[in-house]
């Protein structure tokens, strides 16, 4: 397992912007992040509200897509975005991006020693056939070395948009493999998806709790439900789901979640 004096510091990204997810997101990650490692992390949020961020995170600001504004959609401001060469002033160095809604359960020193040299990695995707796309909740990369990401879409944005619409992790995993190769994914064990891989299966979900699976570091929320929605055992806080869905939209009162996340 790595450890402090072979990694003595690690660099930390995550991206929020608007206010669909508030500040107290940013500050769990940040705590489980320290809470799951040994390594002198350095931990950067890009946003433009800062209020209400743990004192120890270090601010910058939200990379800008020379976009018109209607071109400015979806999540392409951290797929194509975050690709900025001088990002945050990291030029050089290798950072670990985590969206805001994983629960990082174990030990992650291996996410920083894993890669080596320029080497993308990412997850790669459960839902897709394949290993042509790349599941973005976390991915790593050394800072300087996908501007043409950002290039590309600054160039071509409607292109893009109509060819990948709000998926713009396949854009993202699309020219990486244009001009790097085929990905490069994290061991499967430890990204592990709480719908797929957490919850037990069909009507099973009525009556057993999710767990955690075997070897997982990080669990990874993707749509509904989302760690405060699991922890109740609601699949969604917001709006009922529809009656015929509801045999297998279901989780019970996830209590781990309350452990881990916080």
């Amino acid at each position: 397992m790595a450890t402090a004096e072979m990694n003595p510091q690690a660099n930390v990204i995550c991206i929020k912007w608007g206010t669909r997810y508030p500040a107290d997101y940013v500050n769990r990650l940040y705590n489980m992040v320290r809470r799951h490692t040994t390594c002198d992390i350095r931990f950067y949020c890009f946003t433009e509200i800062a209020e209400g961020l743990n004192p120890a995170i270090i601010v910058k600001p939200l990379p800008e897509l020379n976009v018109a504004p209607e071109d400015n959609r979806y999540a392409y401001r951290k797929e194509a975005a975050l690709c900025q060469d001088d990002l945050g002033g990291l030029q050089g160095q290798r950072v670990v991006f985590f969206d805001l809604d994983v629960v990082i359960v174990d030990n992650i020193d291996e996410l920083f020693t894993f890669p080596q040299g320029d080497d993308f990695v990412i997850i790669n995707d459960w839902n897709t056939k394949g290993n042509h796309v790349g599941q973005a909740s976390c991915y790593s990369w050394r800072v300087g070395t996908l501007g043409h990401i950002k290039q590309y879409f600054e160039d071509h944005p409607k292109e893009v948009v109509k060819r990948f619409h709000t998926a713009s992790q396949e854009y993202l995993s699309d020219q990486v493999i244009k001009t790097r190769g085929p990905l490069v994914f994290w061991p499967q064990a430890w990204f592990r998806s709480f719908k797929s891989h957490c919850l037990p299966k069909g009507v099973l979900r009525h009556f057993r709790p999710a767990a955690i699976p075997p070897g997982a570091k990080v669990i990874v929320f993707h749509g509904s439900p989302k760690p405060e929605e699991a922890l109740v055992g609601k699949w969604s806080l917001d709006k009922p789901v529809p009656l015929y869905k509801r045999w297998y939209k279901a989780v019970q009162p996830t209590a781990w979640i309350a452990e881990h996340w916080k």
